[in-house]
């Protein structure tokens, strides 16, 4: 079976769908450690790039306590890992998004059926009412916020106003991209959980499993391999062209802050007008250049021009968002990116 696939023949499950895990075992143990101990810190902050399993962990966590509601239950002490059966009732019912110990705080759609680019206050104040039933009565409350870098600043404040004073038997399993980012206030109420990005022969595993795609199909294996550990990344990378859209972006990069309107234009072109998996991969590489000249080798060369590297990289978050929520022409989006680009790196 060929892994080439377009975007609409690559079906992924859900998180909350996904019952295996790939790699992170050091953080699976501790997750399952600190739950067994009966002391387990009421939120987590689960970092790592995107595309890892940090949502899927978070999920299985948070089945694996629905599941087993009391921690010093002979099922929990005998545990060697957060694995719960998927024919469980507890998973069916997490799986169909119908729990009712479980809120997932998610980017969802306005009326128009647009999707936000922020996660609302609104939505987030579900929160009071979700943890403000009698959880200690009928057991834990599980929240996953999946992710809170989109949390727009006053639903990180009503999210906080929770995290200050905890009821009893509840979780937070907050997902991030970007912990560095997350309100100093909201990480000091959490346990920090890093992930790394996963080994190439991972990816491949998690991949194969999650498109029913034959492991050794070279597509595949040059996807991973390009993929910096980030199953997301070789899901995008497998869609038409995307690899080469990559090689074209960086190149365009390595020219910086020269612009070459020319070149501008063909890669406007190449994004085509709705091909989300083409914007995807052209914002990913944007990320990984940006996120190289801010780690180093030496972040403290020059930190004026750091610091405007990073408010660009805020803008241009902002800009593709609204690019693929609204499905605005790809090629405006090309011009402004490089344009803040040379501006920030001249």
């Amino acid at each position: 079976m060929s892994a080439r696939k377009t975007e609409t023949e690559i079906a992924v499950r859900h998180p909350r769908e996904t019952s295996v895990l790939i790699g992170h075992r050091e953080a699976e143990a501790a997750l399952l450690a600190a739950y067994r101990s009966g002391r387990i810190a009421h939120a987590w902050l689960i970092g790592g790039p995107p595309g890892i399993g940090k949502a899927t962990l978070a999920y299985r966590m948070a089945r694996f306590v629905l599941a087993h509601g009391d921690s010093g239950a002979p099922a929990v002490r005998g545990a060697d890992t957060l694995f719960v059966d998927p024919t469980d009732q507890t998973a069916r019912r997490i799986a169909a998004g119908a729990h009712g110990g479980l809120l997932t705080l998610e980017r969802s759609a306005n009326d128009k059926g647009v999707l936000r680019t922020v996660i609302t206050v609104d939505e987030t104040r579900e929160t009071i009412s979700f943890f403000g039933s009698t959880a200690a009565a009928e057991g834990w409350r599980v929240c996953i916020v999946d992710t809170v870098d989109e949390l727009n600043p006053n639903a990180a404040n009503a999210l906080l106003k929770i995290l200050e004073e905890p009821p009893q038997r509840s979780l937070f399993l907050l997902v991030s991209h970007a912990p560095a980012r997350v309100l100093a206030t909201i990480k000091s109420r959490c346990r920090r959980l890093s992930l790394r990005p996963l080994a190439t022969q991972d990816v491949i595993r998690a991949v194969a499993e999650a498109t029913a795609t034959d492991p050794a199909d070279p597509a595949l294996i040059e996807a991973a391999a390009a993929s910096e550990g980030s199953v997301s990344r070789a899901l995008a990378l497998l869609g038409g062209d995307a690899l080469q859209l990559q090689t074209r972006t960086a190149a365009l990069l390595a020219t910086l802050p020269h612009l070459d309107p020319n070149e501008l234009h063909a890669l406007g072109d190449a994004l085509g007008t709705s091909d989300r998996v083409a914007l995807a991969s052209f914002i990913d590489t944007i990320e990984r250049w940006v996120a190289a000249r801010l780690r180093g080798p030496d972040p403290n060369a020059n930190l004026p021009r750091l610091a405007r590297l990073a408010e660009v990289w805020e803008k241009i978050v902002r800009a593709a968002r609204d690019t693929e929520s609204y499905n605005l022409e790809r090629k405006p989006l090309v011009f402004s990116v490089f344009g803040m680009l040379a501006e920030a790196t001249r």
